[in-house]
């Protein structure tokens, strides 16, 4: 339980300092917000999101925790979890006998495969992110090339308001470049806040495989092992002697040659 309230401060320490910088600079946050409101809005709402999923996948891992935690202090029944160690947990209710070598592995690798899965959709959000930002640079780059080719083909230096045309043909190039430094500004900002909830989460997650992982070691009977493993050094003898007697077999026949 001390690691899951640990990692759940520090999502939620994290989350509040973010919040607090977006509230105390809120006018260069608003600023760099509008300079491409539909693409600067898509990634602030998918850093939203990634954020509340993480917030609630961490929380669903309460039961998990506390049923980990009955369960070693040797309470008769505890309340079944509801989804990661569900299936662990029937198994573990109903084995009588200690669990061998070969059944620890298959229940860890149980419970790594629904954490990895479990864990996807952060990671999902994680790109999606970084994604949008070089979605914005390229976009923005593609806008301030555009821009400056169509004002260089409409310049006549010959006029005299060329200057005048010059700087009112500036604003789309300048409005490109503000997409593709704002749109990447705020796609690796918001990957960065998605990822430290993200990596709580997975640390939250390798607590509780590691506290199982102790808990079933000290009771896993290590003498039922897989019965080709504790055959293998009766089988390797086997084959020595069976190669040296080739070898002397190799020799008499020399011999007599």
């Amino acid at each position: 339980m001390n690691s899951f309230h640990k990692n759940l401060n520090r999502m939620a320490i994290f989350t509040a300092f973010v919040l607090c910088l977006c509230i105390i600079f809120y006018r260069t946050f608003f600023a760099i917000a509008i300079a491409n409101i539909y693409l600067n809005g898509v990634i602030i709402g998918t850093t939203l999101f990634g954020i509340i999923v993480c917030f609630i996948k961490m929380f669903a891992l309460l039961p998990e925790h506390r049923w980990l935690n009955e369960y070693t202090h040797g309470v008769k029944k505890p309340k079944l979890p509801p989804r990661l160690l569900r299936s662990v947990a029937l198994l573990l209710h109903y084995q009588r006998n200690k669990l061998t070598a070969g059944g620890l592995r298959s229940v860890l690798d149980i419970i790594q495969i629904k954490m990895d899965d479990d864990g996807e959709s952060v990671r999902y959000t994680v790109n999606t992110l970084v994604f949008l930002g070089l979605l914005g640079t390229f976009w923005g780059l593609l806008v301030t090339i555009g821009g400056f080719a169509e004002l260089i083909s409409n310049l006549n230096f010959n006029n005299e308001t060329v200057l005048e045309t010059m700087q009112a043909g500036l604003s789309q190039p300048l409005g490109g470049m503000a997409t593709a430094f704002t749109s990447s500004l705020l796609g690796l900002g918001g990957s960065l806040v998605v990822g430290f909830l993200g990596l709580q989460l997975q640390l939250a997650h390798n607590a509780i495989l590691h506290n199982l992982e102790e808990f079933l070691s000290a009771r896993t009977n290590i003498s039922h092992t897989n019965l080709v493993e504790s055959a293998l050094p009766q089988i390797e003898s086997v084959l020595d002697r069976i190669h040296s007697h080739v070898e002397n077999l190799d020799e008499k026949l020399e011999l007599i040659e």
